[in-house]
């Protein structure tokens, strides 16, 4: 058979393009392109290009009908589009924005975790021992390392990757596995791979940080307990220092005869006996040689700090505050519950605007001579101006009348610093240890202020921040009236209106 140089183009076409796609399926399949597809592919490319040369005058011809142009026309429109969107797609890719609808911001990390991955001085690596990526994974990863240069994630298949596996200890698919040198923390992944916020900026603080530093909690004067898991008890405060890689436990100071050196932070959390007169001085003594302590001093109790406080310009009134604005009774707080929507100039309470934090019965902690410039004392919280100050509260709160002699805006704690030597000395002190008791320290930005306080004085600044966000409850309950006067409306009242509407335009029309 005879061949013209028509047909004989369009076979060596066919046979160039069949190769070029044999030739990939056999690289995609392998994973690697060896010496056999590379010889098919180049062959294949060969033949098209053959194929073009003998028939290019059958192609000018065909291009030259009206028809060939209109599609040519169509056909380049598409490819335009198309190269359109992967240029669009490669641009997004290459620079990933998220945007977060949601009201409380949950798929944007914290600013502490954007605090702890911007400021990494050390080289961090994550590692998720899976057969497959996690795409929820990947995306909150994604999130991390865009922060640091050096923070580092990777997929590794432990089957395929055995060195690997055993050099980062991971015994299980699915382990995600954070190291920092030789320090190495195992993290426990969620629901679609995804990992918990504070378990992966724990989780880095832990492996980055040299130390890790100790908050001593006051006991012998009817202080709050970090064991008690009752109304009035601080578990929830010990369980929150943990997850912030702080150890923490209970001193006493007659026994141990002073603060211990492995003290970082002290915290005496609502006395409600007096100090001895050499504890006291154990106190005021621990502060000249730079310490940290943070004093939560409830109203109608009398530790016998006053001298302490003095040196430190700083004064706790023998009152009780009350709130005549009204404002608390938005989360259903009565006017002996302060609510404070107004914080002073300090890294404890940067970032709190526009927020609030509350006080179940507090007293005033303000500036003693506000001329005086050592030590530097700021004043946090500020109620209302609607606020006001009683002796105490035996009179009944049904009786509280608002009293302009006492009026707010009252300071409720304050924060002060001074010079000692090559250190710093720090003292935070306010007038209500129930803010951060388990009730209450989930609450609004009460948690916030306390685990602030803590961070400050253990000068871990860049921990200072808004925790990780959790999900308003947004569900709506009805009452049983309720519910039937929906069934109703939906089942009975809306398709009546449907159907009788359709009725009377059937009948207008008729």
């Amino acid at each position: 058979m005879k061949w013209d140089r028509k047909e004989l183009a369009k076979f060596i076409g066919t046979m160039g393009v069949a190769m070029l796609i044999a030739g990939y399926l056999r690289y995609t399949i392998q994973g690697e392109l060896l010496t056999f597809s590379k010889v098919v592919l180049i062959l294949g490319g060969l033949f098209v290009l053959a194929s073009v040369v003998i028939g290019f005058s059958y192609i000018l011809v065909f291009f030259s009908r009206r028809s060939s142009q209109l599609g040519t026309n169509t056909a380049i429109l598409t490819l335009a589009v198309l190269a359109i969107l992967v240029v669009v797609n490669f641009v997004g890719y290459r620079h990933h924005k998220r945007f977060d609808l949601t009201t409380e911001k949950l798929n944007t990390l914290s600013d502490q975790s954007k605090k702890v991955v911007g400021g990494l001085q050390k080289d961090v690596v994550i590692v998720h021992f899976a057969k497959e990526p996690s795409q929820a994974l990947d995306d909150q990863m994604a999130a991390y390392t865009s922060l640091s240069s050096h923070l580092k994630f990777q997929n590794v298949d432990p089957d395929r990757k055995p060195e690997i596996a055993h050099e980062y200890g991971a015994t299980r698919m699915g382990d995600v596995i954070l190291a920092s040198g030789p320090r190495k923390e195992h993290l426990e992944s969620g629901i679609g791979g995804a990992l918990s916020e504070e378990d992966i900026t724990r989780a880095i603080m832990k492996v980055t940080q040299d130390k890790v530093k100790t908050v001593c909690f006051i006991t012998g004067h009817g202080e709050k307990s970090l064991s008690d898991a009752g109304e009035t008890g601080f578990s929830r405060v010990e369980a929150g220092l943990r997850s912030q890689n702080y150890t923490s436990r209970t001193i006493n100071l007659v026994s141990e005869n002073g603060i211990a050196p492995d003290c970082d932070v002290v915290v005496d959390a609502g006395p409600t006996q007096q100090f001895f007169p050499q504890e006291a001085a154990m106190l005021a003594k621990y502060l000249q040689e730079t310490g940290k302590l943070l004093i939560l001093v409830d109203p109608q109790t009398d530790p016998k700090l006053g001298e302490l406080l003095n040196a430190w310009n700083t004064s706790a009134g023998d009152n009780v505050v009350i709130d005549a604005s009204g404002v608390g009774s938005l989360i259903g707080a009565g006017p002996a519950i302060p609510l404070v929507t107004t914080f002073g100039d300090s890294p404890i309470t940067k970032g709190f605007t526009g927020m609030m934090t509350f006080f179940p019965l507090a007293r005033t902690v303000s500036i003693a001579d506000k001329s005086k410039t050592e030590p530097q004392v700021v004043e946090l919280l500020k109620t209302s101006p609607r606020s006001f100050t009683v002796p105490s509260l035996k009179q009944g709160q049904n009786e509280l009348k608002f009293d302009p002699k006492t009026a707010g805006p009252l300071s409720l704690g304050v924060a002060a610093s001074r010079k000692s030597g090559s250190g710093e000395a720090r003292l935070v002190v306010i007038g209500n240890s129930a803010f951060a008791a388990n009730p209450f320290l989930g609450q609004q930005k009460n948690g916030d202020l306390f685990y602030n306080t803590i961070n400050w004085l253990a000068q871990d600044e860049n921990l200072i921040s808004i925790r990780p966000k959790s999900q308003t409850n947004r569900r709506i309950t009805l009452t049983q009236a309720q519910s039937s006067a929906l069934m109703w409306l939906d089942l009975i009242f809306l398709p009546g209106i449907v159907i009788l509407s359709g009725v009377y335009i059937w009948w207008k029309r008729r």
